[in-house]
């Protein structure tokens, strides 16, 4: 087939997917499917082979996302329930003191994210902003942009959150240069667009704390009569899995392949057995050893699934749609576009998720998508993992910028924070938006070194 009809192709698929999800309404995971099954057809592979292409792109993604996200969302529950998140924030808050609260939630946001989904901890957290702006006098945003900076890159930036995770199993970037790329990037993004740009804007719009929001925030009831864990242990259950990750990824860059602790790490330090590994200690330190009974743990662990189903039926999906492109053989048409505009990898990468992002409004569908995308570039090229991984990167950057009125992000710091459509989108979008820059510039600059 020519490159003129896989281009008019996949540009098709795109407007129809985004017409399914966007006018039709029709869920993003049978939105992807039908879309995949039409590509399929419409691309030329054989009627036999279609159910196995699909079966296969279902199949090889989720064999790796389903075990991560899975066990991830079960440290988050167990955090948030122990009270260890809360500790962690309490002991964050009082380190820095009240006139650093800003760095102090700004720090809160990007550890407690990772293992926490997004709308759970601005649930959890929201109320320390309102305490701060109480005692301060100053702007809900003052206290709230720096959070919910914080929030958002680590729900983009960082693994084992679902975004990144499902954008580096679908390109095959190592989750270990995911991570340690996400944080350099990330750090500075969250400085300028949610402790800066926090004190700016919450200087020139003055939000009360919204009084009929608070009977909204839920307790936890669970780990109430519980004495919480202590700091040092619910910082290492995060921490432990990031630290075991990234030292696989450093010795598989320093040491031999065949070298004993190269081995040793390569088993220890796969995502699947360091979140196994922080999983286990967490039942412990933050279940039996503060009382909590085996069904009561149970119980926990159970309700940490219910989320993330339909999170990983997406990312199948969006598997699915990346398998059947590259059977198709965009992919080298997609490397002959890149070729010609002269565009590296990373900007084309970010302009294909902001063009997604902003059409259909959810980060996590935009990242999918492009990594389907996307995926095909990569398989066709000569790139060295921690270039993948900075498209990762570049990939969340442009699923982060210009959240509007179609994301329900907006919608939840709109109301949580006491805000008029119009102040969320001079607060909140535009934080969100230099987050995406600033993260594409730090990916660009680290990039010339990779």
């Amino acid at each position: 087939m020519s490159a003129i009809y896989l281009i008019s192709l996949t540009a098709i698929s795109i407007i129809v997917l985004l017409l399914l999800i966007i006018v039709l309404r029709i869920h993003a995971f049978i939105s992807l499917l039908l879309v995949s099954l039409g590509v399929a057809i419409a691309g030329g592979i054989p009627i036999s082979e279609i159910t196995d292409t699909i079966q296969e792109g279902m199949g090889g993604t989720l064999g790796y996302i389903a075990i991560v996200i899975g066990i991830g969302t079960m440290i988050g529950e167990m955090l948030q329930v122990s009270g260890g998140a809360r500790q962690i924030a309490d002991t964050i808050i009082k380190s820095f003191g009240e006139r650093k609260a800003p760095w102090a939630l700004s720090s809160i946001g990007i550890i407690v994210a990772i293992p926490v989904f997004l709308e759970v901890a601005l649930i959890l957290f929201i109320p320390l902003v309102y305490d701060m702006a109480r005692r301060t006098g100053k702007s809900v945003l003052y206290y709230g942009i720096p959070l919910v900076a914080g929030f958002a890159v680590a729900h983009s930036f960082i693994p084992p959150t679902p975004g990144p995770v499902a954008v580096a199993a679908l390109i095959g970037a190592d989750l270990g240069w995911v991570i340690f790329l996400g944080f350099l990037s990330g750090i500075p993004a969250v400085i300028i667009g949610g402790v800066y740009w926090g004190k700016f804007i919450g200087n020139r719009i003055h939000a009360e704390v919204p009084e009929a929001m608070i009977s909204k925030i839920p307790s936890d009831e669970d780990g109430a009569s519980k004495r919480p864990p202590g700091f040092g242990i619910a910082i290492s259950i995060i921490v432990i899995p990031l630290v075991l990750i990234l030292s696989n990824t450093a010795t598989n860059v320093w040491l031999p392949e065949e070298h004993s602790a190269a081995v040793i790490m390569s088993l220890v330090g796969h995502p699947f057995s360091a979140l196994l590994i922080a999983v286990i200690l967490g039942f412990y330190f933050l279940g039996t050893r503060l009382g909590f009974t085996r069904e009561e743990m149970l119980q926990v662990a159970t309700r940490s699934m219910q989320p993330v189903g339909m999170i990983i039926l997406l990312t199948g999906a969006g598997g699915v749609f990346g398998n059947v492109l590259v059977t198709t053989g965009i992919g080298d048409v997609l490397v002959d576009i890149m070729d010609a505009s002269n565009l590296p990898v990373i900007i084309f990468a970010f302009i294909v998720a902001t063009s997604i992002r902003v059409s259909q409004g959810s980060a996590t569908v935009a990242m999918v998508t492009t990594a389907g995308l996307i995926a095909p570039v990569i398989e066709a090229g000569d790139f060295s993992a921690p270039m993948v991984a900075a498209v990762t990167i570049a990939i969340a950057c442009g699923a982060t910028v210009l959240s509007h009125v179609n994301d329900t992000g907006f919608w939840m710091v709109k109301e949580f924070m006491g805000l008029t459509e119009k102040q969320t989108l001079m607060s909140w979008t535009v934080m969100e938006t230099i987050i995406g820059i600033i993260g594409l510039i730090m990916i660009l600059l680290i990039s010339l070194f990779l």
